[in-house]
């Protein structure tokens, strides 16, 4: 008993032995005490979400849960103990003792901020899962809009609650040298804060979602991700481009996926010399020739439209539901190659740039 009374740095070994016993007891039952707490969670948690499944939910929560508790625990007990004396020292006026428990409440609100973070993202898992069973794309990317937000609010949070308990600084004086400070940082990040703006114009108007096809400036492929400061698109070579939110909101946006149908034309220039029976006779052929593609090709027109001293020009225009792109490329290449090969059957010569396809 004698040598658990011997003192040592200010504290007694009995003091070092329920400290260091409180920590290790911990450091053993952290792992079933934070499951404990997120099974206790997790109830709460399924009486709003039916549909929750308990793993998603433990897998998330418990890495953070089982660390603040350690911290929790482990601070608590060490500022049990008498600070040592031989330790008295300052720095820029503040002694060792008051740095040392303002980075252990430090280190708290940190790890909490983890465990918040954690949670959100548990959240915004569950939102994705019912947004996946809708129609409507724009429940998805609302989803990980609102995830990030969400998010940057909790570390913004917890940068403050830092600097109020350790650096002792009214919150309320920092807000407005915040909001001083913030209105500087605008003017010279001018351009951030316009694609910041740019992601809410789009999450509210909604010109496109995740998952539509369309083609901006030079760029064209699918929506993989619309974020606080870039839409990230997937190309058809498989890249991936960021475009800034700004050029997608202030950029002619054309988004193939809100097509009501796809349109194809071909325009045959013909020779002055072509006579007039072969014409028709070239009309009716791929009047038919379209026809036949039913139900494929909804509508569809062949015409001669323009006559000048170069040659003749023959348009056959047609439509087809919102097929995949895939398909319809298939589908115009079988009516080139049969236009092609009624041409040479009937012998009708083109003229200089004598095919133009266009979509």
């Amino acid at each position: 008993m004698d040598f658990l009374d011997t003192i040592f740095l200010d504290n007694s070994i009995k003091a070092y032995c329920i400290v260091g016993g409180s920590i290790l007891l911990m450091l053993i039952l952290k792992k079933f005490l934070s499951r404990y707490i997120a099974s206790l969670l997790y109830r709460l948690i399924h009486r709003i979400w039916k549909n929750v499944k308990k793993k998603s939910f433990v897998d998330l929560v418990l890495e953070p849960m089982e660390w603040f508790l350690l911290i929790l625990i482990a601070v608590f007990a060490i500022d049990k103990l008498n600070f040592p004396s031989q330790w008295s020292y300052s720095l820029y006026g503040h002694s060792a003792e008051q740095i040392l428990d303002r980075l252990g409440i430090a280190i708290i609100i940190v790890s909490f901020t983890w465990l918040l973070l954690r949670m959100v993202d548990f959240v915004a898992l569950v939102m994705e899962q019912k947004a996946i069973l809708t129609e409507n794309k724009s429940d998805d990317q609302l989803v990980v809009f609102f995830r990030d937000f969400l998010k940057v609010i909790i570390v913004i949070g917890g940068l403050l609650l830092i600097i109020k308990a350790c650096f002792n600084q009214p919150i309320g004086n920092l807000l407005t040298s915040l909001s001083i400070v913030g209105a500087v940082l605008a003017l010279a990040a001018r351009e951030s804060l316009e694609n910041l703006i740019a992601s809410f114009i789009i999450f509210f108007d909604k010109p496109f979602t995740t998952g539509d096809t369309l083609k901006v400036n030079a760029v064209s492929g699918t929506v993989e991700k619309i974020g606080l400061r870039s839409t990230r698109i997937r190309t058809a070579d498989k890249t991936l481009v960021t475009v800034p939110n700004k050029q997608m909101v202030d950029s002619v946006v054309d988004n193939w996926s809100l097509r009501t149908q796809r349109r194809a034309e071909i325009k045959l220039e013909l020779t002055t010399n072509t006579a007039a029976q072969k014409i028709k006779v070239l009309t009716k052929k791929l009047n038919e020739l379209l026809a036949s593609k039913s139900p494929l090709i909804t509508s569809s027109s062949v015409l001669l439209k323009e006559i000048n001293k170069s040659g003749m020009s023959l348009v056959a225009e047609y439509f087809t539901n919102t097929i995949s792109l895939e398909a319809f490329d298939t589908l115009k290449q079988e009516i080139n190659f049969a236009v092609k090969e009624i041409m040479e059957a009937d012998k009708i010569e083109f003229a200089v740039n004598a095919l133009t396809v266009a979509v």
